[in-house]
């Protein structure tokens, strides 16, 4: 792993501080070429808001190390939430959210429907499946707020992507 991956690689992201953008999955490429760098990452969804902050913050750690950094995006293959690692996953429900489970396979046009999304959501509090969808979107888009049942807590999901 050269040193200016691993700069990248500790950058965190903005709406998820408890991940790096490499546990998140975004950080796809570090290419370097004596101080030159340049950084490929992926969007989580097309317009995510957080990307800018992502490219600055990758600028300025990078610039801190001495190099000449561009952050370049790239909007192919889509990102999944399954390129989360299991360090971020376990990330998310130490801080209370519940991670995605496996995004779901498709090939074609993607239907529009417009009812919330079936998911079997473990609390991240105390573990239970007895979860309700309070609403489809929370803080972010990426997000879905559900309550437990069983200790009454509110909590985050990260949806599948």
């Amino acid at each position: 792993m050269s040193t200016a991956y691993a700069i990248a690689a500790e950058v965190t992201d903005p709406e998820l501080p408890m991940l790096t953008l490499e546990d998140l999955g975004v950080l796809r490429d570090v290419r370097e070429s004596g101080k030159e760098v340049v950084v490929t990452i992926t969007p989580t969804y097309s317009g995510c808001p957080a990307m800018a902050t992502m490219r600055d913050d990758l600028v300025h750690r990078l610039t801190d190390a001495g190099y000449d950094a561009r952050v370049e995006i790239a909007l192919s293959p889509a990102w999944s939430s399954d390129w989360i690692t299991e360090r971020g996953r376990r990330a998310l429900r130490e801080h209370g959210l519940s991670a995605p489970g496996p995004a779901p396979s498709r090939s074609g046009p993607i239907p529009l429907t417009l009812l919330p999304t079936a998911r079997v959501v473990a609390c991240p509090r105390c573990g239970s499946k007895k979860t309700r969808l309070s609403s489809e979107f929370g803080a972010t888009a990426c997000k879905a707020l559900y309550r437990c049942a069983e200790c009454l807590e509110p909590f985050e999901h990260v949806k599948e992507i």
